[in-house]
């Protein structure tokens, strides 16, 4: 017989911790799964830990939305909780004049996003702020900031426990299928029902569910490579070039220990791996000078790398998120998060209250 539960999360990634948090304080009776051994072993500890404005974003779009959203809503809880993190602020440089177009371009999608506080500035204003940086002019987001992403992580499972809930490790779910008052699974081997269900697995997220919906949206894979960059950061703020395919292209960011680091850069790959390439360096070099002329290859060192689980391929125009409830799919009580790529992070606290929302 089927031990029954109230309200199933799978996967305790930030996403993941942020929907089990806004759940167990509506008073749901809250089970984490995640089947790795720790909090956010993928995407949510592998990427840039940065707090996005919410300005590169179709407007109306859920990016767009709970980006504005979640950042406010981020800082706040990042206060609350002595979480550490710092409002740095970042440049997004136009290194040839006639890209200063796209900077006025962004500025008018952030505008319309309800992002307010973004600057152009001149050559002469960038080098007043980063000497070190080469670009015909430069938008500043005073509200783009760095947080340590584990220790965020850390505190949304406090919450989580501290309303009542559980997070279990090494428990995979499989074989999730309808039931009369919900669903119905197996972890470890054991049979499971549950009233509700959200589906927060990453990039497992489809195959969880492939053989129980019909129009499990496509999932493509990028890998991103993080070079470290050794002794003191040439820099202040976070440095961003325009946007390129895939991604907003390999971009210099700052630790909370005031370390440097460059990435990620954009390789579509077929399957989950984490081993680092060296063989981009040269590639990462290139695109660094642009905007950074005394860049020291010497001084670049492997870091780690991330995986971004996509929902538009090579060429594509980015996609949206894609939060499914019983309207989307026609299951009562599941709730399926695809594509939850950058700005998850920054949108995990609105995602959280997004979810709750649609189960309400």
């Amino acid at each position: 017989m089927s031990e029954q539960l109230d309200c199933v999360v799978v996967g305790a990634g930030v996403v993941g911790l942020a929907v089990s948090r806004a759940l167990a304080l509506a008073g749901r009776e809250v089970v984490v799964l995640e089947s790795e051994p720790h909090i956010g072993m993928h995407a949510s500890s592998r990427n840039s830990e940065v707090i996005h404005a919410g300005l590169y974003y179709p407007t109306h779009s859920l990016k767009a939305r709970l980006c504005v959203q979640g950042r406010e809503m981020l800082y706040a809880y990042c206060n609350l909780r002595r979480i550490n993190h710092r409002r740095l602020g970042k440049l997004i440089v136009a290194t040839d004049p006639q890209d200063i177009d796209r900077l006025h371009g962004l500025r008018e999608q952030a505008v319309g996003n309800g992002v307010q506080d973004l600057v152009l500035l001149s050559t002469d204003e960038v080098n007043e702020l980063e000497p070190q940086v080469s670009c015909a002019a430069a938008l500043l987001s005073p509200s783009t900031g760095i947080i340590d992403s584990h220790e965020f992580m850390t505190a949304l499972q406090g919450d989580v426990e501290g309303s009542g809930g559980t997070v279990l490790f090494d428990s995979a779910v499989s074989n999730v299928k309808v039931a009369d008052n919900g669903l119905r699974f197996e972890s470890d081997g054991r049979p499971f029902a549950c009233r509700t269900l959200v589906n927060a697995a990453g990039a497992k997220a489809q195959d969880l569910v492939r053989s129980l919906i019909a129009g499990v949206p496509q999932r493509y894979l990028a890998i991103g490579h993080y070079y470290a960059y050794q002794g003191k950061s040439p820099f202040r703020h976070l440095i961003y070039p325009l946007p390129s395919d895939g991604g907003l292209g390999i971009h210099a960011t700052n630790d909370l220990s005031g370390a440097a680091r460059f990435g990620p850069d954009v390789r579509w790959v077929d399957a989950i791996n984490y081993d680092f390439d060296d063989s981009c360096r040269q590639d990462f070099v290139t695109a660094i000078r642009r905007y950074f002329k005394g860049v020291d290859e010497n001084k670049l060192a492997p870091a780690y790398t991330g995986i971004r689980a996509k929902l538009a391929g090579p060429g594509a125009k980015v996609a949206d998120f894609n939060i499914q409830g019983e309207a989307g799919h026609g299951v009562p009580g599941l709730v399926n998060l695809f594509g939850i790529e950058s700005p998850g992070l920054t949108a995990s606290l609105a995602i959280g209250e997004y979810v709750r929302a649609m189960l309400a």
